[in-house]
């Protein structure tokens, strides 16, 4: 039973609570000023680009989701930040981008079009086999990260577990330069997902166009999503990554593999970020051995946003973020480049305001 809280550390708290609504305030009346002053009185921008802003901030967020899940499902099985998760989404893009090279350099040649390659003669089986190679290769790495360098330190102290994840993902990265190289490689899409191609809706007069590969990112990160979470509510897989998650030592008890489930957890996490990188690969365009680290730490950003260890708070938060991100520099009228800037402003406003999350963090006692 815990011991009562004594009056002094009731007063600071209160203190404390005092600071982070005095912050709020502060903070929420500057933004208020700053998009009336953008929106209404400088007016800088027209309807169809906020679209445009919009569209490109849930086609971002859907993949800062996908990535979020993989750091709120370790987290929730192991309490560790697993900063190595973006290595294994670059990873799964690199997967992607080598069987779209290979398609390209097999002919299929028809009647119609003698110099035809299997990539555009076979669209739909390239893009799933580039899926599946991705997959398996981020499923692949995540599941010897946790075996190699995370499993033999799992009683260890979270500092250390925290310092090998760092080593993991500078690890990852040299290692991929070394084998691919430094400079960044443009991804060659199939016809039927060509990065310019898509339809085109009218808004206020101009044209707006809604690219083939945002929407097959956005539809597919949603689907991902979707059943992730079927897994995790509705199979035994998922019944026994909840009672590890709750209490280990239990659910050992009960009959639960620990170890077995932790590794599944793994898999599952990296071919999550797989499926990310490969998306990354088609929407973007270029992929590198940087690649992941960028988006990975923002993708913890939206998982602290959204309540860590909470996989609808990793969801929300991973759409939020990209919204903000896309649409925050034009609403505070602030340059472009400065987008990451907010992203981490983001992290370091809701550690200070509502270091639970939106949705709240989900512990169990024995982490408390």
């Amino acid at each position: 039973m815990d011991k009562p809280t004594s009056t002094s550390d009731q007063g600071k708290l209160r203190f404390g609570r005092y600071v982070r609504m005095f912050i709020g305030i502060v903070i929420g009346v500057f933004l208020v000023w700053r998009l009336y002053d953008v929106l209404v009185v400088e007016h800088k921008f027209g309807a169809d680009t906020w679209v445009r802003f919009g569209l490109s901030g849930l086609i971002l967020g859907g993949m800062y989701a996908l990535i979020a899940i993989g750091y709120t499902l370790v987290y929730g099985i192991m309490f560790m930040i697993n900063f190595a998760h973006g290595e294994v989404m670059m990873l799964g893009a690199f997967g992607g981008f080598f069987v779209f090279e290979a398609l390209r350099f097999i002919p299929a040649p028809t009647l119609a079009d003698p110099k035809l390659n299997f990539l555009d003669a076979h669209p739909i089986f390239s893009v799933f086999l580039a899926f599946a190679v991705g997959i398996s290769i981020s499923a692949t790495a995540g599941y010897f990260l946790e075996k190699i360098a995370y499993r033999p330190l799992r009683k260890a102290p979270r500092l250390i577990l925290l310092i090998t994840a760092i080593g993991a993902s500078i690890f990852l990265q040299n290692l991929a330069m070394l084998l691919f190289g430094p400079q960044r490689k443009n991804v060659v899409n199939p016809d039927l997902l060509d990065r310019g191609a898509g339809w085109t809706i009218t808004v206020s007069g101009n044209p707006v166009l809604i690219s083939y590969t945002g929407v097959f990112s956005l539809v597919l990160s949603a689907v991902l999503m979707i059943g992730l979470y079927i897994l995790v509510q509705r199979t035994k897989l998922g019944r026994a990554m909840r009672s590890v998650a709750q209490d280990k030592n239990t659910a050992s008890l009960m009959g639960v593999d620990v170890d077995d489930v932790i590794s599944k957890t793994f898999i599952i996490s990296g071919s999550l970020a797989g499926a990310a990188g490969v998306m990354w690969g088609i929407h973007m365009g270029l992929v590198n051995h940087y690649t992941g680290f960028l988006p990975g730490i923002k993708a913890f950003t939206a998982a602290v946003m959204g309540g860590i260890g909470n996989i609808p708070g990793a969801m929300l938060g991973g759409m939020v973020l990209g919204i903000i991100e896309a649409t925050g520099p034009a609403a505070l009228g602030i340059d472009f480049q400065l987008k990451d800037v907010i992203a981490f402003s983001i992290l370091v406003l809701v550690l200070i305001l509502r270091p639970s999350g939106i949705l709240g963090e989900k512990l169990s006692e024995e982490k408390l």
